[in-house]
């Protein structure tokens, strides 16, 4: 299959963005990169040091610059952190760079997969389940602007959303 674009997942933390990503770079034989991880290796400290020294406009500060690197890569597959899209010019970015897939799940799932990661700072709350629904209800909008396909995450094996996505994107190109 010839790729003409980049293929970037969006979506809230948990939604399986990176484990997907990871499958349909391997289907596509394309790299995979993870935008936290960019920034994690680019500082040499992890994102909650990040957000314990600079907060979170400091690292959404460092996410637009890795993000403005990585779209230009051509040939990728990026798996973008949750709040990538909260600054225009990161959607813009997005948008007008690759195919754009919003993956998102229920809140429950969200929480299941995440009870036992303590590197999620925004996480890092009294009640995870209300900082999720806050974050969904805000920055639903958001993702579902910059989408050009959109898939749920909850249930469906890795195999078949990574399917799914692949024909979504041979129809867009």
């Amino acid at each position: 299959m010839q790729q003409s674009e980049n293929i970037y997942l969006i979506g809230l933390m948990g939604v399986g963005k990176t484990t997907i990503g990871r499958h349909l770079a391997g289907a596509l034989k394309l790299p995979f990169y993870d935008s936290d991880k960019a920034i994690e290796e680019s500082t040499g400290v992890d994102i909650p040091t990040i957000f314990e020294y600079e907060g979170e406009d400091g690292f959404r500060q460092r996410e637009q610059k890795i993000l403005t690197e990585l779209v230009d890569i051509k040939g990728i597959v990026l798996a973008t952190g949750g709040g990538a899209i909260l600054q225009e010019k990161n959607r813009q970015l997005l948008m007008q760079n690759g195919f754009v897939v919003y993956l998102h799940c229920s809140i429950e799932k969200i929480l299941q997969r995440t009870r036992r990661d303590n590197q999620r700072p925004l996480l890092n709350k009294s009640n995870p389940q209300a900082e999720l629904e806050k974050l969904s209800q805000y920055r639903e909008a958001l993702y579902l602007e910059c989408a050009d396909f959109e898939i749920n995450t909850d249930e469906i094996q890795s195999k078949v959303l990574v399917n799914k996505i692949l024909e979504a994107y041979q129809q867009h190109n």
